[in-house]
């Protein structure tokens, strides 16, 4: 005999299969460590001042 199954259970745990998957490939895309977010953050200030501190200054008033 057949097993029988509950459809709304099946379709219901597809799903959640299925966003899973998803969760897990959007977190290896996007997915970023405190630490590297902090360390490109201050990368990134600290480019800025650097480039701020070599531009020239114009007195034409």
């Amino acid at each position: 005999m057949a097993e029988i199954i509950n459809l709304n259970r099946a379709r219901k745990a597809r799903q959640k299969a299925d966003a899973k998957a998803t969760a897990k490939a959007n977190r290896a895309l996007h997915g970023r460590s405190r630490a590297d977010r902090d360390a490109q953050r201050i990368g990134r200030e600290r480019a800025d001042r650097h480039i701020e501190g070599h531009k020239r200054e114009d007195d034409h008033d």
